[in-house]
């Protein structure tokens, strides 16, 4: 059998591998139009800020790598046209080469493309995008290069945005960071836990400049200023990271879009032609917290996509087990996570949802030493109080804790059973009654 992938980041990378190492005898052809594989952008801005030694431990495969296991890779090679009735790709490498791939089995691996602002002046030198590694290296090298570059608009308060505000201030930049919505990370938490992160910016220096559309970048031939409809101020360089769109192109027209323009798959990673899959940022997920499809541009979540593609591509049924959006963020040492819905986007989606919140100590309080607060809310239904959301906060590393929340909403926990739920206690740990506890049996 004849396989053809079209994109080779983290969802074609995982899906290449798990073909690979589990079904022999098939003929596994990829293209990618970038020169690298396996970039992990989620990291990108730790090297942007200093806080990593170098870009080296961002990639964990290559073209070599995946040509020794018995791949065929097309890097630099942009795919121009399918012709699904047919059952073949057309591509073009960047010496010019034409390339015509017959398949078996299409895999679209396309990932996404951030959304290209209506604004004035983005052709002006210092107007960066930050997404791929070419991105980030020609920030660091401008930052190096040109000491000029004094104050740097960040456009966008989303995750990126906030951590790459982060890293522009530990340059010692002057950093504006700029949104049309009034607050950072709307997506993913409640006005609780947005007020913390908001204070932790504040405290170390960031201008946030939120309720404010950018109309115009200024300059002579570089960035001079940024215009909002509320004003403008002088900066040297504009970061767009306004959010990402999957990219759909070439299915277009032949295969059902989401609403956002994705491709619809069900839990095979199918699209609606037959053998053809889409795996990624370009494709929608099953989303345990709604029951229903949507759109979660998480790595983790392609790199799932990928391997439950791959085993169904080769012959072997494996469905999807949803997921939740599961993240977090860490900034200046505020660590914070969620998984599934907020309050808020709960009540926007018409889902009559209660919440219960606490706040405390992760440890007792004779433990005196790297003993921080800890914000908590879970999120329920109202009619099966069943849950389907949950956010923390602390300076305390609480990631794991919201792992239990995820496989909750994936099992269709109830707020009720965790009020009596076997929790570890041991002082270096946290508290006999512990915040996760408290909070499910402070719950109405």
């Amino acid at each position: 059998m004849k396989i053809v992938v079209v994109g080779a980041n983290h969802a074609g990378t995982a899906c290449i591998n798990t073909m690979l190492d589990n079904y022999k005898g098939n003929e596994v052809v990829v293209f990618d139009s970038n020169s690298n594989i396996s970039f992990l952008g989620c990291g990108m801005a730790l090297w942007i800020g200093g806080q990593i030694a170098g870009s080296n431990g961002l990639f964990y495969s290559s073209k070599d790598k995946l040509e020794a296991k018995g791949a065929k890779i097309h890097m630099e090679t942009r795919v121009t046209n399918i012709d699904f009735d047919k059952k073949i790709v057309y591509a073009t490498g960047k010496d010019g080469k034409k390339y015509e791939e017959n398949y078996d089995k299409l895999i679209l691996s396309t990932g996404s493309l951030p959304i290209d602002l209506p604004i004035i002046g983005k052709d002006l030198e210092n107007v960066q995008y930050v997404k791929l590694f070419q991105n980030a290296q020609e920030v660091i090298n401008k930052l190096e290069a040109n000491k000029t570059i004094e104050k740097v608009a960040v456009v966008g308060a989303g995750y990126i945005g906030v951590e790459l505000a982060e890293a522009f201030k530990r340059w010692g930049k002057e950093v504006y960071l700029v949104d049309a919505a009034d607050c950072c990370l709307c997506t993913y938490y409640d006005k609780l836990f947005r007020d913390k992160m908001n204070t932790q910016l504040k405290e170390h220096g960031i201008k946030l400049e939120y309720e404010q559309l950018v109309k115009e970048i200024k300059g002579n031939g570089k960035v001079e200023k940024i215009i909002t409809n509320k004003g403008e101020f002088p900066v040297d360089m504009v970061v767009l990271c306004a959010g990402f769109k999957p990219n759909t192109d070439l299915g277009k027209g032949k295969i059902e879009l989401f609403k956002n323009g994705a491709y619809i798959v069900d839990r095979t990673q199918k699209t609606s032609l037959d053998d053809v899959y889409a795996i990624g940022d370009c494709a929608t997920v099953f989303d345990n917290s709604i029951g229903d499809i949507n759109y979660i541009a998480l790595a983790t979540n392609a790199v799932r996509s990928g391997i439950i593609a791959a085993h169904n591509v080769c012959g072997t049924k494996l469905e999807s087990i949803g997921v939740q959006g599961s993240n977090g963020i860490s900034i200046f040492g505020l660590n914070m996570v969620s998984t599934g819905l907020t309050y808020e986007k709960a009540q926007k989606l018409g889902i009559d949802v209660l919440e219960t919140t606490f706040h405390d100590l992760q440890k007792p309080e004779f433990m005196e030493h790297n003993n921080e607060e800890v914000d908590i809310r879970i999120v329920y239904r109202k009619d099966n109080r069943k849950i389907i959301g949950a956010q923390m906060a602390s300076k305390y590393d609480i990631s794991m804790a919201m792992h239990v929340f995820s496989l909750a909403i994936q099992e269709g926990v109830t707020i009720d059973k965790f009020k009596l739920l076997d929790i570890l206690f041991l002082p270096h740990f946290n508290k006999p009654y512990n915040y996760i506890t408290m909070a499910a049996l402070g719950a109405k």
